[in-house]
C-alpha cells in the first residue's frame, strides 16, 4: 500500500487527504471528505450514480483514481446549491416528480447541470444523449427530461406553460 496525501479542490474548498494510489475519487469523496451525495453503486462505470464534475464535465468517480482529480476543480452534488437554496435545475426535478427513491438524482442533475452550462438549448434528443449513462429504475426518464426541457425553456424565455395559466 502506497499512502501519499493530496489535495482536491471540491466545492470550491481545498482539502488534502491521504490516500492509497489506487483509492477512486469516489471513495476519497464518501470516505475521506464524508460527502455522500456522490453515489456508491455498480462500481463498473456503468449506471452514473457516481457522477461529479471534472472541470465542468461529467465524470464517473468509481472509475477516476483520486490522485487523478488534484489540480482539477471537482463538483458535487453537495456543492451546486448556494446557502441551501436550490439551483433551477435541482428544482425543477423535484417539481416535474424526476425523483423517486434518489439513489440517480445526483448523478442526474449534475449530467443536466453540465449539459446546460455547455448547450443552453438542447433538443430532446440531446438531453437524452446527456443522461445515457445514468441509469434509473423508478422514474422511467421521462419526468426527467421534462424537467431539463423546463429549465432549458426557462432560462431561454420560452416557458411552455400555457397563458394564462397559474401555478
Amino acid at each position: 500500500m502506497k499512502n501519499i496525501p493530496i489535495t482536491l479542490n471540491v466545492n470550491g474548498e481545498e482539502y488534502t487527504v491521504v490516500v492509497d494510489h489506487r483509492d477512486t475519487l469516489l471513495y476519497a469523496l464518501r470516505e475521506k471528505l464524508f460527502l455522500t451525495g456522490t453515489k456508491e453503486a455498480c462500481g463498473t462505470g456503468e449506471c452514473g450514480a457516481c457522477t461529479v464534475l471534472m472541470d465542468g464535465s461529467p465524470i464517473l468517480s468509481c472509475l477516476t483514481l483520486a490522485v487523478e482529480a488534484q489540480g482539477r476543480k471537482i463538483t458535487t452534488i453537495e456543492g451546486l446549491s448556494a446557502g441551501g437554496t436550490l439551483t433551477d435545475i435541482q428544482q425543477a426535478f423535484i417539481d416535474h416528480g424526476a425523483i423517486q427513491c434518489g439513489f440517480c438524482t445526483p448523478g442526474m442533475v449534475l449530467s443536466a447541470t453540465s449539459l446546460l452550462t455547455e448547450n443552453p438549448s438542447p433538443e430532446r434528443a440531446e438531453i437524452q444523449k446527456a443522461l445515457e449513462g445514468n441509469l434509473c429504475r423508478c422514474t422511467g426518464y421521462n419526468k426527467v427530461v421534462e424537467a431539463i426541457e423546463s429549465v432549458r425553456n426557462k432560462r431561454n424565455g420560452t416557458d411552455d406553460r400555457q397563458e394564462g395559466t397559474e401555478d
